[in-house]
């Protein structure tokens, strides 16, 4: 049994509506938990990318333990369908960074901002 030792981890002004995205990206949802002070806060979430992979995601709350701000994150995910990845990441709300095209290196990539300016590429560039 293979288990995901490598998490992407982001946070998000608007953790539910950074769900609805990544749902229609193609992620599925494996777990959210909530604050028991504020439903709509989302304490911590974790989500699978097909093909292997993981997120861990939570909404944004000033922290000295974790000064990231949201927006500044980029992430590669692996898929054998980029056109369909790059579509569904606009066609969610994601803003168009680079269109889907062939690379020298091998394989096809596309970027996309998420609604809040994390950086998303789709790729079928699998690195060795």
């Amino acid at each position: 049994m293979m288990t995901t030792s490598l998490w992407v981890t982001l946070r998000y002004r608007d953790a539910d509506a950074a769900l609805a995205w990544l749902r229609a990206v193609g992620f599925t949802v494996g777990a959210v938990h909530r604050s028991t002070a504020d439903e709509k806060v989302v304490e911590h979430a974790e989500l699978t990318w097909p093909g292997g992979g993981g997120l861990m995601l939570g909404t944004h709350r000033a922290s000295p333990s974790w000064p990231v701000e949201p927006g500044g994150g980029a992430t590669y995910a692996v898929t054998d369908d980029v056109d369909g990845a790059f579509r569904a990441a606009v066609e969610a709300g994601g803003q168009a960074v680079q269109e889907p095209a062939d690379q020298d290196y091998g394989g096809r990539s596309a970027t996309v901002a998420d609604p809040e300016g994390n950086l998303w590429s789709f790729g079928s560039y699998r690195p060795s």
